[in-house]
This record gives structure tokens, C-alpha cells and sequence, in this order.
């Protein structure tokens, strides 16, 4: 598939010269941690977010978007590639030395866009392997400034020697080790400046950025312009910085004129990590957090700018997920979509506000190896017997130190109706039985193609990821 790729990318590039108003740019941003309530205009103290907020008011809200799993490898994994990560062999958050990533044969963002000659960029946090088979450069992008995972695997986890033993953290500027234990004050601001030169070098070449950012994931590190500067303290910070960030693209793309041909998309991999008390987000007043499927975990912010081309003010209730900007910015941009089966569906009816418009009909929450513990249709959800880490009877951490959490084996299914109870507090079941009958059918359909490990059923989509190749080293 690389080679076909590089052909299809050489014929693209010859043929989009000099044709600005016939291709659209896509700038994905993609914070780490953010939960649902996290941002000014959907309820968050202690600091402001105007640009962020501004981007909502011209732009389209949705409220009822969903990450592939609540947890960052896997979601991320699923962002890019428009798959449900177990599919295509992903789960967790893959570490230092993983022996696993990406799979060669599966196509990823950067290589959909590459068809159709867009110059590619990821600036930020990866996570779909470390090895070098594995990086960006090697998978669809031409430039890559960031981390290989997630900001805390490194010596200075403050489990480090209890849990876990962490090496030295890479930063990696192409395929190069840059250094390592890179000073984290500075990843918001050098990621934003090489997105923002990116965009300028490229003003008259169709782009796609992929600004992956690592924060608000502990550790918090932010630069001294923002230190201080928030009544939520270091959180508070970050956050106004990462607003500073989203303004500094917007701006960017208003001084070039591009905002008529350029669709931007906020959102996050996950909910808040809330177990980290002071250094955490809000998951809004939804059920538990990161690393559950109940939708504090799952249900994340999304935001859409494309001027002129999405209604401003809007705010969509439908159904959503991060997998399907994949098959959204193929239909944009008109690449293919790779031969092997996605899981994404299209929303630009959504986006350009098309009457009855509804493109996700359902959504399956799997987590951990390959376990399905949900399913919804966007307005009902049927919860399966699993257990879980709750936050709900937790020991708050503070100042960057985790607090403790305590397990709970759920053991029979449970039903919510999300358009009363977003926060799932109130089991409906013996209300609603056709409705449990009506989602236990689109789950026993999903376990024929996916598998589940909780039932036991075998996957018969299961698509192995990439495994590691023995001796090779990013020099």
C-alpha cells in the first residue's frame, strides 16, 4: 500500500497546483485529557477560553461526540485510521518498546490525504507505537515535532519504582531523538509556532495539520506567559495556553485568508483524568472519567470552523465519534477510502446542515483487550455487566500525585435514557425492555464482526496491528 500511496501522492501534488478554491485544508486539534466541561462556554471556573469560545459561536457544537475508547492510544489510533481501534488490533496506551503499532497495511490519515497531494504535518503527541516502522514520517506525514506517547512515561512519574520504571522520554523531530526529558513548559508554545509555520509555508498547497497536543495530561507544564495567570491554578494555566494555541491557528488562518477553504476541528482523545484532583479536568456533570466507558470517559468536546461553510452558532445533538472525521475529510477532500472496512461514517451532511441528517446510527463502547461494556443509538444506551474503576468513591490526588481508586464489578445490565439522564444515574430497563432488545441486537451484530471477550465471542474483522521489527533504533 506505501508504494501505491507515494504514486497516487506524486500524481495528486501535479495535479492541485494552482487550484486553491477546489480543495479544502484540515486542521485537527487534539488535546489530551480535555473533558466535557472544560472549556468556558460549557461551564468552566477559574479561567476563561475566548478563543475557543469564539470558534464555537461562528462554528458547530456537538454534544453528543464520542471518543473510540477512553483512553489515548487506542482513541487516537481510532481518530486516525476511522476505525474502532480493537479492529485493527489496538488497545490501551501502547508505552516505551512497544512491540506493537500501526499496521503498514492500514491507511492513516496523512496517507488518505497524501492522495490527493496535501503536504502533511503532526506536531505533538503520537501514541501509535514508538519503533520506527511506526512513526509518522514512515505512516503518511512529511513532518513530525513530539512525543512517541503519552508526557508522564518518564522517570519522573510519581509512581516511578512502585508501578511502573519508565526510560528517559524521547523527543523526536522527524525521525531523529532530539533529546530527551525534553523541558514540557515548552511543548504547547513550540508545537503551536511549527503548526502556525507550517500553515504559512503551505498557504498555497492544500495542507492537513495534525496538532496533537500533550497537554492537559499530566504532568502540567506550562510556559511562564501563562503561569499564574488563572484562579484554578496550574490547570487553569494550561488550559489558557491551550485557548492561546487554538487563537494563534485561527489568527493565523484569517491573515492568509484561509479560513473560507480551511475546516478546523477541536476535540480531545478521552475525558478528564480525575483522579488527579487539582490537576484535572471536569467531565461536565457526566458519569465517571478516563478509562471508563460510562460517557464521562467517552463523551468529549467537539468543535467545527469551516467559514461559509458551516452555519455559525450551530449545535448538533446527533451521534458522533472521532472516527469518523477520517471518512469526513475523505468526502472533502475526495480521496479513496482504503479497501479494508472502516468503521467512520461521513458527517459533512451533518456539518452543512442537512435536514434529517443523521449518519451514526449506533455506537459500540469497547475497552480494555477487546471487551464490549456498551452500546447506544444516541438516545438510549444499554450498559453490560463489566467492571470498571470508578471515581465515584475515590481518594482525590493533588498537586500532580494520583489519588486512589476503587474497582467495582457491575453484574447485571443497566439501561439509560440520555435524553433525561446524560449523567447515568437511573437504570430505565424495566421501563424501556423493547429498547434494551433493540441495542442487545445491534451488539450481538457488532460481537459477530468484532468479538467480545466478556461473552466470549471470536472477532471475525480482527485485523492484526504491526509488530515491532527485532534491531532497529530511532537514531
Amino acid at each position: 500500500m506505501k508504494n501505491k500511496l507515494l504514486l497516487l501522492t506524486t500524481l495528486g501534488g501535479i495535479s492541485m497546483q494552482g487550484m486553491a478554491a477546489d480543495y479544502t485544508n484540515v486542521i485537527i486539534i487534539n488535546l489530551d485529557d480535555v473533558g466535557y466541561g472544560d472549556f468556558s462556554f460549557n461551564g468552566a471556573y477559574g479561567y476563561k477560553t475566548p478563543h475557543i469560545d469564539k470558534m464555537a459561536a461562528e462554528g458547530m457544537r456537538f454534544t453528543h461526540f464520542l471518543a473510540a475508547q477512553p483512553i489515548s492510544g487506542a482513541s487516537r489510533a481510532g481518530l486516525l485510521t476511522g476505525c474502532y481501534p480493537n479492529r485493527i488490533g489496538f488497545s490501551g496506551a501502547p508505552g516505551p518498546n512497544s512491540p506493537y503499532g500501526i499496521h503498514p497495511d492500514e491507511m492513516t490519515m496523512g496517507e488518505l490525504m497524501k492522495q490527493k497531494g496535501y503536504n502533511t504535518a503532526i506536531y505533538g503527541k503520537w501514541h501509535l507505537g514508538d519503533a520506527p516502522e511506526f512513526l509518522p514520517l514512515q505512516n503518511g506525514f512529511d513532518e513530525y515535532y513530539g512525543l512517541p506517547y503519552s508526557n508522564d512515561m518518564w522517570p519522573f512519574h510519581p509512581q516511578q519504582g512502585e508501578v511502573f520504571n519508565f526510560p528517559d522520554l524521547p523527543t523526536i523531530d522527524g525521525n531523529k531523538i532530539i533529546g530527551y526529558n525534553t523541558d514540557q513548559t515548552k511543548f504547547t508554545t513550540d508545537y503551536t509556532e511549527r503548526a502556525v509555520e507550517f500553515i504559512r509555508k503551505n498557504k498555497k498547497n492544500p495542507f492537513f495539520v495534525y496538532l496533537a497536543h500533550s497537554m492537559p495530561h499530566v504532568p502540567l507544564a506550562v510556559s511562564d506567559k501563562f503561569k499564574g495567570k488563572s484562579e484554578q491554578g496550574l490547570y487553569g494555566d494550561v488550559m489558557m495556553e491551550i485557548d492561546w494555541s487554538v487563537g494563534q491557528v485561527l489568527k493565523t488562518l484569517r491573515d492568509l485568508k484561509l479560513e473560507e477553504n480551511t475546516l478546523v476541528v477541536l476535540t480531545s482523545d478521552n475525558g478528564p483524568w480525575t483522579n488527579y484532583g487539582n490537576h484535572a479536568g471536569s467531565a461536565g456533570g457526566l458519569r465517571e472519567a478516563k478509562a471508563t466507558t460510562f460517557d464521562g470517559g467517552n463523551r468529549i468536546p467537539c468543535i467545527m470552523y469551516w467559514k461559509g461553510k458551516i452555519e455559525p452558532g450551530t449545535t448538533c445533538n446527533n451521534l458522533a465519534s472521532n472516527i469518523d472525521l477520517f471518512p469526513t475529510m475523505a468526502e472533502i477532500s475526495g480521496a479513496p477510502l482504503p479497501e479494508r472496512k472502516i468503521d467512520g461514517v461521513s458527517l459533512l451532511p451533518l456539518m452543512k446542515g442537512e435536514k434529517g441528517a443523521n449518519p451514526r446510527k449506533s455506537f459500540v463502547y469497547y475497552f480494555r483487550q477487546n471487551d464490549l461494556e456498551a452500546v447506544t443509538d444516541g438516545m438510549f444506551k444499554l450498559v453490560f455487566p463489566h467492571k470498571y474503576t470508578t471515581y465515584g468513591a475515590y481518594v482525590p490526588g493533588n498537586d500532580g500525585q494520583p489519588g486512589q481508586l476503587t474497582n467495582i464489578d457491575l453484574k447485571k445490565a443497566e439501561l439509560y435514557d440520555l435524553r433525561r439522564d446524560p449523567g447515568e444515574r437511573y437504570d430505565v430497563l424495566s421501563q424501556y425492555p423493547e429498547k434494551a432488545i433493540e441495542l442487545m441486537k445491534i451488539a450481538d451484530e457488532m460481537r459477530e464482526d468484532l468479538g467480545d471477550n466478556l461473552t466470549r465471542k471470536k472477532s471475525n474483522g480482527f485485523r492484526e496491528a504491526g509488530q515491532k521489527a527485532k534491531k532497529q533504533v530511532v537514531q
